[in-house]
């Protein structure tokens, strides 16, 4: 099932499709890999499994692919992407971390779970929930949008591939390739994901706040 597969080519226009590539679960193909990071760096939106579901990820700074999400997703402007990092010391980048804060995120990462932060001054404003000026983080525990990660060297926005109209994520790789191939440049077929989200925890406060219960455990959190 999972060759080393690359089809189609960059969405631009009419009569453009998507890439899609069978990349292995356990056992990413490196060739594969690089591709999809380059496709994403040349302002590509790329479809991704993920620990909790497939998500819709772009570059960072990509202005353009976060619009082109939004219209996909059809989310306003008050809708707050994830920034998707590879681990934590590339999370006390972008979010401020406390002691207790950095224990229970060396503790739950890498993880189905997304942390809220205080923003650091290295994110942009665009980035940041407007009044508290906090950002959603996530490290994910899926060894190809890990292996991506790293070979991109910065984290990537991400957000969950939930359509309009559609209580549920996208789970088929197959099915997101027929209906997102003009609108997306590439699908990673990394197989079933689930439909559960992460669990967000608010760490902005000395005690942690899970506000909303998803895939990640949090008995241990009393």
């Amino acid at each position: 099932m999972y060759a080393d597969l690359a089809c189609g080519c960059l969405a631009g226009g009419d009569g453009y499709v998507s890439q899609y590539f069978q990349i292995h679960p356990d056992n990413p193909q490196a060739r594969l890999i690089r591709h999809a990071v380059d496709i994403i760096r040349n302002g590509g939106i790329a479809v991704l499994p993920t620990d909790s579901s497939y998500a819709l990820a772009c570059h960072l700074d990509d202005k353009r692919a976060v619009e082109r999400i939004r219209q996909i997703r059809d989310l306003n402007k008050k809708h707050n992407f994830t920034l998707v990092c590879r681990d934590l010391s590339e999370i006390a980048t972008y979010g401020r971390i406390g002691n207790s804060a950095y224990r229970l995120l060396k503790a739950k990462t890498p993880g189905a779970y997304t942390f809220i932060l205080r923003a650091t001054t290295i994110v942009p404003r665009r980035l940041q929930h407007a009044k508290r000026k906090t950002i959603g983080i996530r490290v994910p525990d899926h060894p190809i949008i890990r292996d991506l990660l790293i070979e991109h060297d910065q984290p990537l926005m991400g957000v969950t591939l939930m359509l309009p109209g559609n209580d549920f994520p996208e789970t088929d790789a197959n099915e997101i390739r027929e209906k997102l191939e003009h609108q997306v440049d590439l699908v990673v077929d990394g197989g079933h994901c689930g439909v559960e989200p992460t669990t967000v925890i608010d760490l902005t406060e000395p005690v942690p706040l899970v506000t909303r219960h998803g895939r990640g455990a949090v008995d241990d959190l009393g």
